[in-house]
């Protein structure tokens, strides 16, 4: 079975997406997007769609071009435009299994109309702020909630877990076709999944790393799992 990830090469962490599904399904054929000629035809003959972590998205991307001045990192529009694109691409034209992880959930809610906060620690409103981003190149760790009555919940059956996280960035004004499903302790949006599933492709997106985690933990495997099942149906209903 061939999964589409956005990016999944270049340094240890982006190959740790794969690893980490190959925990699931060790015969999956990985394709990297960002090192293909025809992306889009690329992602045509795949199963699924993992958006990874990266880089801070452009803030011109959610109407906010003022806000560069919070990024920590210099935006790659190359990088923008290529996902931007794989996302409605996916979404609207293949109804593809879609998990955004990171970045790759942050980009999911902008491509659907929503915004981000482009520095948390600068911005967030109101409440005194955990830990998200990284600590000396080592993940923090943090608490997330989850919202019953949702599939996330559903899936992994735990009320609260602790995840790692390493963002800076986050979910502002969630995109109205989606619907919360975790938040961290302070109010953070920490997992989102679609408002209505019904006549939709599969969508989760979590901002913490689950490929960076104990594969045994419930917001790591179960994740896991469940993206390969959904990618597993659409092959067999949809592909020759």
């Amino acid at each position: 079975m061939r999964i589409a990830f956005s990016k999944a090469s270049g340094a240890p962490k982006y190959e740790r997406y794969i690893e980490w599904l190959r925990s699931v399904d060790p015969t999956l054929e990985p394709v990297d997007l960002s090192r293909t000629s025809e992306p889009l035809q690329a992602l045509a003959q795949c199963a699924g769609l993992v958006l990874t972590g990266g880089p801070d998205i452009a803030p011109e991307r959610y109407g906010h071009p003022e806000y560069e001045q919070f990024c920590t990192e210099p935006p790659d529009p190359e990088r923008d435009e290529l996902e931007f694109a794989l996302v409605h691409e996916a979404l609207e034209r293949y109804r593809l299994p879609v998990l955004g992880i990171c970045r790759g959930a942050q980009l999911l809610n902008v491509a659907l109309g929503g915004t981000l906060w482009a520095d948390l620690e600068q911005q967030y409103p109101g409440r005194p702020l955990l830990r998200h981003w990284k600590s000396e190149e080592q993940d923090s760790v943090h608490r997330v909630l989850l919202e019953p009555a949702t599939l996330l919940y559903k899936y992994t059956k735990v009320d609260e877990a602790d995840v790692a996280s390493a963002h800076h960035q986050a979910v502002a004004e969630l995109a109205p076709l989606l619907r919360v499903c975790a938040v961290a302790e302070d109010g953070v949006i920490e997992a989102f999944e679609w408002a209505e599933p019904s006549g939709r492709g599969f969508l989760l997106a979590v901002q913490w790393h689950p490929e960076r985690m104990d594969w045994r933990h419930p917001l790591s495997g179960t994740l896991a799992e469940r993206f390969l099942m959904e990618a597993e149906s659409y092959a067999l209903l949809f592909q020759p």
